[in-house]
């Protein structure tokens, strides 16, 4: 018998203006499923498959891989998920246009070129080759933005210090008129963005990425168009500034993600002026350690993380580290913890990590949210937080290296 509101598989097709055979396709390859199938074993879609529809047409137009969209296209009900998504999406496109059109400028270019000097400028063709082999950075970029986003919202949504993070942390740096401020790994601004009123309007800000999508993003974000910012992409081992060009610099949460972390260190040494100063962030081993109970106790063969990046440089760590290139290193801890009561937020930020949840949750998704759902039940969620930031002030003689 045919429910209320319900498509048939030919019906869902047509309206979609795709073949019942692409419709079957994706079913079968477990990237969308019908919301209600018959005793008869006739398949049914409904509006809300038409929303997830539209997310899978247009990350295969983008380039995607049907694993790519299966990752990407989780099925929820929360209206935020929706809206998260369709913003990401928007920001891909605009990615897009931005490529193709450096494309489009690169052929007519180098046509030109071969018109004028009846030769190939073999410069111009390797660019064209780098440009039109950017689908790799797009989808990590796309990846990454997700994923930035959904930590943050979580902590934004639900911290129990009302200062918030990144006032916090703004706070630390001690931002004074006049200053050259360097930020390494910027992601998506959240630092300057969510403390603009508080920036004077005489200093200089490098805001850098070793994602170029990353900085074309925040290129784009009219609220930093002023003169007091720009931005640059590079890898932080080689940081493209002479000696003292810098009276600040600030590394986010990033310093453990570092394949080599003094050599980092030592260049950003290099790059601060004399007294200048290095703010770094991180967290202890007891961050967030309910959310990997929690992931663990659904399937013991979860671990948020390939590693903990707290090993490598945290909180009980960290002063060793930073004490071979800098003077006076000092330990701030941000007092905090979350208490959640919505299982959206959660599982976005479960999903954004970087280890293996994916694997033994997207197959299980609706039992996953059922058990995280139950957790909300019997009252807020408690995560402790134990995060905070080093400031090293002054550097040591180079000969202590």
């Amino acid at each position: 018998m045919r429910k209320k509101g319900y498509y048939s598989s030919g019906e869902f097709a047509k309206m979609a203006h795709i073949s019942v055979r692409t419709v079957r396709y994706y079913d079968k390859q477990d990237i969308l499923k019908p919301s209600f199938v018959s005793e008869a074993g006739a398949r049914f879609y409904t509006d809300r498959d038409f929303v997830r529809l539209q997310q899978i047409m247009l990350l295969k137009y983008l380039g995607f891989s049907l694993e790519d969209i299966r990752e990407l296209t989780i099925e929820d009900r929360d209206s935020q998920f929706l809206a998260n998504s369709l913003e990401l999406q928007r920001k891909l496109v605009q990615d897009r246009i931005e490529q193709l059109q450096m494309v489009e400028k690169a052929i007519g270019d180098t046509t030109e070129e071969i018109r004028r000097n009846h030769n190939v400028d073999w410069s111009r063709m390797l660019e064209l080759i780098h440009l039109t082999n950017m689908e790799t950075s797009l989808k990590g970029q796309y990846k990454n933005s997700s994923n930035i986003q959904a930590r943050i919202q979580l902590h934004s949504l639900y911290s129990q210090n009302r200062q918030g993070w990144f006032p916090w942390v703004y706070e630390q740096c001690c931002v004074r008129p006049g200053m050259r401020v360097l930020e390494i790994g910027c992601g998506n601004a959240s630092l300057w963005l969510e403390n603009l009123a508080q920036i004077p309007a005489d200093i200089h800000v490098v805001l850098s990425d070793i994602s170029e999508g990353i900085i074309r993003e925040i290129r784009r974000d009219k609220r930093l168009g002023s003169g007091q910012f720009s931005y640059d992409t590079f890898d932080c081992r080689e940081i493209p500034y002479g000696p003292g060009t810098f009276d600040l610099v600030v590394a986010n949460h990033m310093l453990f993600y570092c394949g080599d972390i003094e050599a980092v260190l030592a260049e950003i040494r290099r790059v601060l002026s004399p007294g200048g100063r290095l703010v770094c962030s991180t967290y202890g081993s007891r961050h967030m350690r309910e959310v990997s109970e929690l992931v663990r106790e659904f399937d013991s063969r979860i671990a948020l993380s390939a590693e903990f990046l707290y090993e490598r440089f945290g909180m009980e760590n960290g002063a060793s580290i930073l004490g071979k290139y800098f003077g006076d290193v000092q330990w701030r801890l941000y007092e905090d913890s979350l208490e959640v009561d919505a299982q959206e937020p959660l599982i976005e930020y479960i999903l954004s990590c970087h280890g293996n949840q994916n694997q033994f949750i997207l197959d299980r998704y609706a039992k996953f949210r059922s058990f995280v759902a139950g957790k909300m039940r019997r009252g807020s969620f408690h995560i402790t937080k134990e995060a905070g930031v080093f400031v090293s002030r002054g550097k040591k003689n180079e000969k202590s290296t």
